[in-house]
């Protein structure tokens, strides 16, 4: 898979330190995948979710949050936001 960007996770581990190692590790894990549906990527990610057309991707045992939306076709995934487990439960990001 061809991630864009990964600007938006330097950008959030840059707050949360903490955050750095695991949003490093999900963009190695992304990097190498070849996927094809959802199921693909949750033999990789169990806890992936659809949520409308974006996937949710918990981070750091569900500290944090990855929305993405995921191209099959072209083999991209967009990374829409990165967020604390807070910021996600205000659902925000749906607007």
């Amino acid at each position: 898979m061809h991630v864009i960007s990964k600007k938006k996770l330097r950008e959030f581990y840059a707050k949360p330190a903490d955050a750095e190692e695991p949003l490093l590790a999900w963009h190695r894990t992304v990097s190498k995948a070849s996927w094809r549906t959802l199921n693909d990527v949750r033999n990789s990610f169990p806890s992936a979710d659809l949520v409308g057309n974006q996937t949710v991707f918990n981070i750091k045992g569900n500290h944090h949050r990855l929305i993405a939306h995921i191209r099959y076709e072209s083999q991209t995934i967009f990374i829409r936001h990165v967020l604390t487990h807070a910021e996600y439960s205000r659902n925000t990001w749906k607007q």
